[in-house]
């Protein structure tokens, strides 16, 4: 097994730097960061534009091989540009990568494990009305934008405030302790801001990894080697929990991983409806801004995001699949 991951390793060492220079020659091929300069009021003179651009690595007038190269040399030391205000990139990404997987994390985790529950439930009682359920729900999450749902919640969360009188859920932003209230007060704060955002991220999960989850545990059931557990006298719960959810939860480890990557995109939606001041709510403002250093760092560390995804997608394979650590996927 050690072997195996070593040669994932190496694989995400290559494809890193590559991801991440793609990304940056994209990124600086596609935005004008001179515009949104010569945009502000009162217009600056060129002079002073072309001289902020230099200064920035953002001048169009140099070639993008040399722009790249400079570029290329701050992030191998820890250098990842100033953004077009003057603030260093790299300590505001800092920042906001923590307000990012704070919600992430849960929400992937959450969402990841019931989706499996639900669609092994499912597929345990097919066509009966807990699966007849779970799959309209899945539906109706799978078919409502993010944004709707965002709102939703929120609704039904001042429904509830309204109805018991005490703001059991709250839906602006982080918690910010303001006043001392002790562990458990603060403890508590951060539970009423985390619960609905953490929700509405944990609901695609749940809807997707429930049908893909469903339909694998389907196909499990009907192998050869679950009647024949079941021939032998093995009980069909026992069948199911000890061998049947071990084989097909192994895709659904694999799609959750890479879906974790996926979801610092989508969760850019939420972070704006929740006012939770992450890294998708930085990319849209980046990008309105023309802010190529920080919308490059964006697409760096999810370059970064999905190797590591996948290295922990094939760390669980290799655990739950003997098979895997024997000789390794191709």
């Amino acid at each position: 097994m050690a072997g195996f991951l070593v040669r994932r390793v190496v694989r995400c060492a290559v494809l890193v730097p590559v991801a991440a220079s793609l990304a940056y020659l994209l990124t600086a091929s596609a935005l004008h960061p001179r515009a949104a300069l010569e945009g502000r009021g009162p217009r600056p003179p060129r002079g002073s534009v072309d001289a902020r651009l230099d200064e920035l690595n953002l001048n169009d007038a140099t070639p993008l091989p040399e722009r790249y190269l400079t570029w290329a040399s701050g992030v191998l030391h820890g250098d990842l540009g100033r953004t077009l205000d003057g603030a260093p990139v790299a300590a505001e990404m800092g920042r906001r990568i923590g307000v990012s997987l704070r919600l992430l994390l849960v929400g992937a985790v959450l969402g990841g494990v019931a989706g499996v529950a639900a669609g092994t439930l499912g597929a345990a009682g097919q066509y009966r009305l807990l699966d007849r359920l779970i799959t309209v729900g899945a539906l109706v999450v799978l078919s409502v934008p993010v944004v709707v749902l965002a709102v939703l919640l929120q609704t039904g969360a001042q429904w509830v405030n309204d109805r018991t009188g005490v703001r059991l859920l709250e839906w602006t932003g982080e918690y910010t302790p303001a006043e001392p209230g002790g562990v458990l007060g603060h403890l508590g704060g951060r539970l009423r801001h985390l619960v609905l955002p953490t929700v509405t991220v944990a609901l695609g999960p749940f809807a997707v990894c429930g049908r893909y989850q469903r339909g694998v545990m389907l196909d499990v059931l009907r192998a050869d080697f679950m009647r024949t557990a079941v021939a032998k006298g093995l009980r069909r719960r026992r069948a199911l929990t000890r061998h049947a959810l071990r084989v097909a939860v192994i895709p659904a480890v694999t799609f959750l991983a890479y879906g974790f990557a996926a979801m610092l995109a989508g969760a850019a939606f939420t972070e704006e409806v929740f006012g939770w001041h992450g890294m998708g709510e930085w990319l849209i403002d980046s990008v309105h801004r023309e802010d190529v250093n920080a919308v490059a760092a964006y697409t760096c560390f999810a370059a970064v995001l999905v190797p590591v995804a996948g290295l922990l997608s094939d760390a669980a394979r290799a655990l739950l699949d003997p098979r895997v650590r024997m000789c390794g996927p191709g």
